[in-house]
């Protein structure tokens, strides 16, 4: 009942084009939730970088979050492939964490074709998904009320927002390193 209202409100506004949904869920799948200021959204987040295996993508909005940063570069020096799509507006007058990435030879792309390119999600190995309010920022981890929400092991999910990604990753433009 709640799905088909849902489906009605999201296709009558045009807010959405719907995607159907896996069901039963996979075998092994799960999920882990976090909140912040508490500290473990950020622990999440920073959990699914360290047991990527091949690939993680993530799209960002405000990208200044050193813990994290750090942890993709990390992944990056132990064969995982990094890629990052960011929003231009927020991440390209200061010296943020795309410029660090970039830096650290991570490919990175700006999306300013939006008001606000408002995502914060990740994909790990085409299996696994973090998504949820928390900026990839250092007040989303120690100020602000956010929450992360990681599924496991849902490779069907993982491909809806690997299309996302890679639509947002297309339109974007290169962000060269600064030095």
């Amino acid at each position: 009942m709640i799905r088909r209202f849902c489906f009605f409100i999201c296709v009558f506004w045009g807010l959405c084009a719907p995607v159907q949904a896996t069901e039963p869920f996979p075998a092994g799948a799960g999920f882990d939730v976090g909140f912040s200021p508490q500290g473990n959204a950020e622990a999440l987040i920073l959990r699914g970088i360290n047991r990527a295996e091949k690939s993680i993508l993530v799209a960002a909005f405000s990208f200044t979050n050193r813990k994290i940063s750090r942890a993709l570069a990390e992944a990056r020096k132990r064969g995982v492939k990094v890629m990052l799509v960011a929003d231009e507006k927020s991440n390209t007058e200061r010296y943020s964490a795309v410029t660090f990435l970039a830096n650290q030879g991570v490919p990175v792309r700006v999306n300013g074709n939006y008001a606000i390119f408002h995502h914060k999600f990740m994909v790990f190995d085409g299996r696994h998904v973090e998504t949820g309010s928390f900026n990839f920022s250092a007040a989303a981890a120690a100020d602000n009320a956010e929450n992360v929400l990681m599924l496991w092991n849902v490779p069907d999910i993982a491909g809806i927002y690997t299309r996302e990604w890679q639509r947002l990753w297309d339109e974007g433009k290169d962000f060269r390193p600064r030095y």
